[in-house]
């Protein structure tokens, strides 16, 4: 029997407008990461000089329009306790495990506490000690 495609839900207009101001805070607070993926409705990006395990750039951010809200991952926020212990109790309620906000619309407040933890993330994750991440050849 073939398999049936994956059905997507359709974006809703408040989404798209939460996705590009958010892709907007990545790509001027992350200047110099290397954009791995930039689709709608999905933009990721990395690092620049490091890699994972199996030589992918190791991520440092993505952005993904879901179902229900739109999804901002900020892997620093995961791998640096100093970071996540900087984010404000009002972010943190859109927080959904250790480094993923969730938004079905963001907040200016929300976008330049994101901007700041972007920016200082970035710069972090150049320096982290993290054991599966090593220099790209």
């Amino acid at each position: 029997m073939p398999s049936t495609p994956k059905r997507t839900a359709p974006s809703r207009p408040e989404f798209e407008a939460t996705f590009a101001t958010l892709k907007d805070v990545l790509r001027k607070h992350a200047p110099k990461a290397l954009v791995v993926r930039d689709v709608p409705g999905d933009f990721q990006i990395a690092s620049p000089t490091l890699v994972d395990r199996v030589g992918r750039p190791l991520t440092l951010a993505m952005l993904q329009i879901k179902k229900n809200y739109v999804s901002f991952h900020l892997i620093p926020v995961y791998a640096s306790q100093a970071l996540a212990k900087t984010i404000s109790p009002a972010l943190q309620k859109r927080m959904q495990g250790k480094a993923c906000f969730n938004f079905t619309s963001v907040e200016p407040a929300h976008v330049k506490e994101l901007a700041t933890l972007t920016k200082k993330g970035a710069s972090l994750l150049e320096d982290i000690d993290l054991p599966w991440a090593r220099k790209r050849r």
